[in-house]
């Protein structure tokens, strides 16, 4: 296969205070056939590039000294169409992923993130995936879990019917529209359809937030029991 035009690659601008960070994810992202990175600067420039670029994904740091993540993603957020958001950090804080998760982040990475599998999570990212690195996640959910299996989450995923309980559990995983509807042989739009009725019986406002009600109901748990 031959790789994918420049012109038709997924645009990404990268935020963070350090240039050598910048530089870093720059070059692990360029040599992916399909992404191009088209711009890049710390929290004071992000509305701007965001703006000048379009970028389908956006790498932000949450620690910067002049305008920090959370604000800046707060700014990306009010755009007309805002880009996924996935969040950068050294540390893994609880309360700030659960922030930047409310705040509409696509999800939260660790800078030492495998850099062979940063294209798949900005992949992810731009089809609409759930991104939660494998180390963030695990504590965070470990978190969820401490008071048990909420009972309200549960009573909530129980308006779904089994397909919609379906997709959200292959939603919570971070596979896009098109994965699930490979995964579960339906149509793209059918995908679509079944995501805007699971966020509307849950009355949440994105796929971030039903996947972590999904896993404070236990049925992430249930599923890869069976």
């Amino acid at each position: 296969m031959s790789p994918q035009p420049r012109d038709q690659s997924i645009a990404v601008v990268i935020i963070d205070d350090e240039a050598l960070v910048r530089q870093g994810l720059t070059l692990i992202l360029e040599a992916a056939p399909d992404l191009t990175v088209v711009g890049a600067g710390d929290g004071t420039e992000a509305l701007d590039l965001v703006r000048d670029c379009r970028p389908q994904v956006v790498l932000l740091d949450i620690r910067m000294p002049q305008v920090d993540g959370l604000t800046v993603l707060r700014e990306l957020s009010a755009l007309p169409d805002p880009p996924h958001v996935i969040m950068l950090t050294t540390f893994d804080m609880d309360d700030y992923v659960r922030t930047a998760l409310d705040l509409g982040a696509a999800g939260y990475l660790l800078k030492d993130t495998d850099p062979e599998q940063l294209p798949q999570y900005v992949h992810t990212a731009a089809g609409g995936g759930v991104v939660l690195a494998p180390m963030p996640a695990r504590r965070m959910r470990e978190a969820v879990r401490e008071g048990g299996t909420d009972h309200e989450a549960v009573a909530r995923i129980a308006q779904l019917t089994e397909r919609e309980r379906e997709v959200l559990v292959r939603l919570a995983h971070g596979d896009s529209n098109t994965e699930i509807s490979r995964q579960l042989l339906l149509s793209v739009g059918t995908v679509k359809d079944h995501v805007s009725a699971i966020l509307a019986k849950l009355s949440v406002s994105g796929r971030v937030p039903a996947a972590l009600l999904a896993e404070r109901a236990g049925i992430l748990r249930t599923e890869t029991t069976r």
